[in-house]
């Protein structure tokens, strides 16, 4: 298994691309204020679409910057609106899009 999961979903990415999927869906990577990571990636109309997904979590949110570090890592993952959406801490983004690997990789 190829440890880079950036890499992992760049590909992952790629294979869904049909001249149509990514026109309408996707992946988008934004920040969080407390500091930390969001990640929301389109099931619509790929393998895992209805695919059954139980909510995911690590750690304690944390939500500030001094927090966090007395804390540590975190991320909370779930399946709604058909998209896997995680949120994690600010060091915690190559983590977040593991636990959506893992759900990939795993026999249906």
């Amino acid at each position: 298994m190829k440890d880079d999961n950036l890499g992992w979903l760049n590909e992952w990415y790629l294979a869904q691309c049909d001249s149509d999927w990514e026109h309408s869906y996707g992946v988008k990577i934004d920040t969080l204020d407390n500091p930390g990571w969001s990640l929301k990636i389109e099931l619509t109309d790929t393998a895992l679409e209805g695919r059954a997904f139980e909510r995911v979590t690590y750690g304690e949110i944390s939500d500030e910057l001094e927090e966090w570090q007395h804390k540590g890592s975190w991320w909370v993952a779930v399946v709604k609106d058909n998209a896997f959406e995680v949120s994690c801490g600010p060091l915690d983004l190559s983590a977040a899009i593991g636990v959506f690997r893992r759900w990939v990789e795993q026999p249906a």
